[in-house]
């Protein structure tokens, strides 16, 4: 066991299953550990876009933006910011942006979104139905919206909200649906669940059955 690894055991709060290897530095597609032992990197960050490490564009641009600003809060624009929201728009069939930190905090700002509507639109509906076997994320709130026993069971009671119905099964969904409801949040792919892919015209009856019946569909 490495120092490092031994620190871990001493000082680290236990979140994840790591694997024994410290990763001290990277170049493309290969990392290095402690030990001088070469990678591949397969893995890059959970569910985010591998760019490979240290590519020179992207440490010229941190270098860059190091440099002239490093952080404000959100009360302020930055011209980064809105250069990327033009982007993202220009790009996509949408027309507003939400920045946020992670997939987590992206899903909880959609169920915000989704409630505030069913407040103004449905009279006050807050329900939003997910899929087991599907993962949205490790905040209270998301691990509710996942539909996973073995994830939500240390933190029971789980916050309200959120029903879990059987992937692919479109009248799992009729059937939970009721007046509380404001959305149906689901993976167009799901990654945690084993790589599960949906039959062909699932998603598109769902986006129908959230039509017909004035839901949001995440």
């Amino acid at each position: 066991m490495s120092i490092w690894q031994d620190m871990e055991r001493q000082y680290y709060m236990f979140v994840v299953r790591r694997q024994p290897v410290v990763i001290v530095r990277g170049q493309g597609t290969r990392v290095w550990d402690e030990n001088e032992k070469e990678y591949l990197d397969f893995t890059a960050g959970w569910a985010v876009n591998n760019l490979g490490h240290c590519h020179p564009a992207v440490v010229d641009a941190i270098r860059s933006q190091a440099a002239t600003l490093m952080q404000t809060s959100n009360q302020f624009y930055t011209i980064p910011q809105l250069q990327l929201a033009q982007v993202l728009v220009d790009n996509s069939c949408l027309d507003r942006v939400f920045f946020s930190n992670s997939g987590a905090e992206a899903n909880e700002g959609a169920v915000k979104l989704a409630r505030k509507y069913g407040r103004l639109h449905r009279n006050g509906a807050y329900e939003v139905i997910t899929a087991m076997n599907s993962f949205h994320g490790r905040t209270l709130a998301m691990v509710a919206a996942t539909g996973q026993p073995h994830y939500q069971a240390n933190w029971k009671p789980l916050a309200a909200g959120f029903v879990n119905v059987e992937y692919n099964d479109l009248e799992a969904i009729k059937k939970a649906t009721t007046e509380v409801t404001c959305a149906v949040m689901l993976e167009p792919v799901q990654g945690e669940g084993g790589v599960v892919i949906p039959q062909e015209g699932y998603l598109r009856a769902v986006r129908d059955w959230c039509d017909a019946n004035h839901l949001l569909l995440i």
